[in-house]
């Protein structure tokens, strides 16, 4: 779980700042979030990258 958590924080995290650094490149695979809308995606690439955060903590602690 553990590395299934970084690798989306890592997506979400890339997802959030690419449109941030170049808002006029239209990136493929961000596309498909964009096509729900801007306040969706947002809210699309935030779910991921929290997620990925909490896969990430939890998946650390084994016991």
């Amino acid at each position: 779980m553990k590395e299934l958590g970084l690798l989306l924080l890592l997506v979400g995290l890339i997802s959030l700042v690419l449109p941030l650094i170049n808002p006029n490149v239209q990136y493929v695979f961000l596309q498909w979030i964009n096509n729900w809308g801007p306040n969706a995606a947002w809210a699309i690439r935030g779910g991921i990258t929290l997620l990925g955060l909490v896969l990430w903590r939890v998946g650390g602690r084994r016991g």
